[in-house]
Parts: C-alpha cells; sequence; structure tokens
C-alpha cells in the first residue's frame, strides 16, 4: 500500500470498529480506503481498481456513482430531504409504494416502510404475531429453515440458523424451531423437505405464527439453492394449517434470480414480503414489508392501542431512500434489465464450467446472477476464504468469500469483458490455493 492508502487505513483503525470483521485480522491484512466508484470499479487513493464482485454485500445493482440514479437524489433533497411518516406523507413514498404493489405478488397491496432489512424481518415477525393476537389466537412461535439467515437484530437472529450467532446469543432469542432445507436444487429434494415441513405444521401449526423462508437462495447460508418446486408446496401447505408465509427477498428481489423477485420463479403469493438491499439501487437505507389487505384489515379499526401496530423508525419512509428506489425501478424499465440480466446469467454459467474440474472444487452452482463455487477438504480454522479474499484484492477483484464459498453476485452494468477478469481471478486464486504444513500447522497460503 502506498502512503495515502496507509495515512487513510490508521485513521479509520484508531476509531471505527467494521462490522463482521475481526479487527485484528487488519494488523497484517489490509482495510482498504476507497476514495470513489464506478460503474462495477472502486477506487482507492492511489488509483488501485478493483472489481465489485459482491455488489458491495448484495445492494448496489446498477453500479457506483450512477448518473441517473445521482440525479434523481440531488433533484429530491434541493425539494424535502425528510418528514415523519405519522399523520403526513410525501410524494415519493406514495409514488413507491403503488409501484411495488404493481410489481409484487398480486394478494401484496399493503406496503409498510422500515429502515433496513433486519427492521424489516422484525416488522413482518411482529405483523403476523400481532395479527393472530387481534384474531383470538396466542400463535408465538415462529418456524424457518436450517441454514437460514434472515438479519443480525434479536429477533431476526431467532428465526435464523447461523451456528455462532445462534449459539453466542441464544438466551436473548425468541422461540423458534426449524426444518430442514431442501439439501440440493433437485425436485426431489424439495419433496423430501416438505414432507418435513407437513409434519411439522401437522404437530404445531396451533403454535406457528409464520414461517419465513430466503426463496431459492440462502444468501449467508454459504449460498445454499433450492428448486423452486419448494416454494409451490411451503405456500400451499401454510395456507391449509393457517400459518403465515413471510418471503424474505432482501437478497434475491429485485432482479438477482432470474425474476424480479424469486416468488416468482414458484408463481406464489406470500403472506409478507419484505425487501430492501436493491430496492435503492444501493444508495440509501430503505426497505419494506408488503402484506395483504387481509393483515392490514386486522389493525384497521376505532382506537385501540392494543390493536394497533407498533413499530416505528425515526427514518421511516425517508425522501431520498424513496427517490433513490424509484430511479432503480425506472432503470428497470427503461434498459430491460431482467433479460440482459438472463443473457448475462448464461454467460457467467459458460465461465463457472471450468471451476467444475478442478480437485479442490466440491460443486458449482448458480440461480440467475448469483453464482457460488464451494471449496471442499479445508479446515474452517484454516480460513481459506481469507486467503482468496486477499488474492482478489492483489489482483483487482473484490470477492469474499463465505468460509469456503467463494461467490459472484456483481452489479448488473457487469461488461463481458469485466465477468472475464472477475471469474479469471477467482480461477486462478482457487486454483493456486494448497494446504501446506506451517510450523506444524495446515495454513491457507498461495
Amino acid at each position: 500500500m502506498n502512503n495515502r492508502n496507509i495515512k487513510m487505513m490508521n485513521r479509520d483503525l484508531e476509531v471505527i470498529w467494521h462490522p463482521c470483521t475481526q479487527m485484528k485480522d487488519h494488523e497484517s491484512l489490509p482495510l482498504i480506503p476507497v476514495k470513489s466508484g464506478k460503474g462495477v470499479w472502486l477506487y482507492d487513493f492511489e488509483g488501485n481498481a478493483y472489481i465489485d464482485a459482491i455488489s458491495s454485500w448484495w445492494v448496489n445493482l446498477f453500479g457506483h456513482a450512477n448518473p441517473y440514479i445521482n440525479n434523481r437524489i440531488k433533484e429530491q433533497v434541493d425539494t424535502l430531504e425528510h418528514v415523519l411518516l405519522a399523520g403526513f406523507t410525501h410524494e415519493p413514498a406514495i409514488e413507491l409504494a403503488h409501484r411495488l404493489v404493481a410489481l409484487t405478488p398480486k394478494t401484496l397491496q399493503k406496503v409498510f416502510y422500515v429502515d433496513n432489512g433486519s427492521s424489516a424481518i422484525e416488522a413482518a415477525l411482529k405483523m403476523s404475531y400481532h395479527y393472530h393476537r387481534n384474531n383470538g389466537k396466542n400463535k408465538s412461535l415462529f418456524l424457518s429453515l436450517t441454514n437460514s439467515y434472515h438479519g443480525e437484530t434479536i429477533g431476526a437472529l431467532s428465526v435464523g440458523d447461523v451456528a455462532l450467532y445462534k449459539e453466542t446469543y441464544e438466551p436473548l432469542l425468541i422461540a423458534n424451531v426449524q426444518v430442514p432445507v431442501p439439501k440440493d436444487q433437485t425436485p426431489k429434494a424439495a419433496e423430501e423437505a416438505l414432507k418435513a415441513l407437513e409434519a411439522m405444521l401437522e404437530a404445531r401449526a396451533g403454535e406457528i405464527a409464520a414461517f419465513i423462508i430466503e426463496p431459492l437462495i440462502q444468501g449467508a447460508g454459504s449460498m445454499h439453492m433450492y428448486h423452486p418446486d419448494y416454494l409451490v408446496g411451503a405456500r400451499r401447505l401454510t395456507q391449509q394449517y393457517d400459518v403465515h408465509l413471510i418471503a424474505d427477498e432482501i437478497m434475491t428481489g429485485f432482479g438477482r434470480t432470474g425474476e424480479m423477485f424469486a416468488c416468482e420463479h414458484a408463481g406464489i403469493s406470500p403472506d409478507f414480503m419484505t425487501l430492501s438491499k436493491g430496492l435503492t439501487g444501493g444508495y440509501l437505507p430503505l426497505s419494506v414489508v408488503m402484506t395483504t389487505d387481509e393483515v392490514y384489515s386486522a389493525f384497521y379499526c376505532d382506537y385501540n392501542e392494543y390493536k394497533a401496530f407498533l413499530h416505528s423508525h425515526s427514518y421511516t419512509g425517508n425522501p431520498l431512500a424513496c427517490s433513490a428506489a424509484l430511479a432503480t425501478l425506472e432503470l428497470f424499465e427503461r434498459d430491460n434489465v431482467i433479460e440482459a440480466n438472463r443473457e448475462k446469467s448464461r454467460y457467467i454459467a459458460q465461465k463457472l464450467e471450468r471451476f467444475k474440474r478442478l480437485d479442490n472444487v466440491a460443486s458449482v452452482r448458480q440461480q440467475g446472477m448469483v453464482a457460488a463455487v464451494e471449496l471442499k477438504g479445508y479446515d474452517p480454522k484454516e480460513r481459506i476464504g481469507l486467503s482468496v479474499y486477499r488474492y482478489g484484492l492483489e489482483h483487482g477483484v473484490l470477492l469474499r468469500p463465505l468460509g469456503s464459498v467463494v461467490y459472484f453476485m456483481p452489479p448488473y452494468v457487469i461488461t463481458e469483458e469485466e465477468i472475464n477478469t472477475m471469474m479469471d481471478v477467482a480461477y486462478e486464486g482457487i486454483k493456486k490455493l494448497e494446504i501446506k504444513k506451517w510450523n506444524g500447522k495446515r495454513k491457507a497460503i498461495f
């Protein structure tokens, strides 16, 4: 690293505690100070460039510093930066809500604004529980899939299945039970998992308020993927047993899977759909809970403080964020993005083929604009993901593996040439990765 980068890194490390980071790693692993971004590229203070292969934690859809989104935010900031959404409203929130109702599955007719993905999950869980309570039912248990992730606030952690989180914070978590996720992307695996779901609902549906799932792709769960048949069966069973279905589309929404929303692959309408991340094109925090008129009606009454839905955030429905979201949706319409993504997905699939021939690759999987390469034969303590991450940075690509899974989730504006660079760097990094003895311990090195 050069002097300007080092200066920025040192000033950061004096005061900032970074998320999902063991800060001691930065004694040897450089922190990358980003000065600017353009398209799929990030630039540091010395002009080094990095392809953002993970869309900055899955949020950036149309590239950094997108001129169209930039202009919409600039126009909005001179008009109205923020106003409370209780007793007041504003045009961007109204327009965005109407557009989301028109885009999402047909039964979702109401929009509840929140601030971020985890908060949307919290709101959906509370809505489901409170709906049943308003209808005279005590259903305070939630059902989720093994290997799932839904966020890191207490309620969201409760319905996830990341062992590290659950073991650490277990005394704080709310009641939750789980059923097996389909083991792979085959219809047979979906059928087997549905049997377990039906058995659970048959036994405990009277206690369960809602079943929450990440449709088709479990993001932080190592990009595990499964077949749309499971969504079809889950919707049928939850309706049969009077249990809400919450579709967590925070990562899968807005074109990532090959359709606008992952639920479209199965043709289902959930009772709740949570949206965030790509909603604003990666610009500003914003999330929504989409729900049905039936759920909304259970809270609609003459004043009753116990029946009203109790959830609010200071920046709910922020006009700047709503304007960014409107610009993002307009880009989808203007540029026929879904079809363009399908073409790019096919090209990425071609580039993935050679990974399958590497001895240290266990499996390769893809769903739309999300692809994953899972490595084999490594002890988690060897932290091979960190080695791949380091190799990527040294060769101009931001890869941030999930354990032993190297994944790709680039902005939609990526070109074939940039895909080539992204995939070539990952391939060479994996190919050169070896396990050797180092001071009596196994260590991942290049």
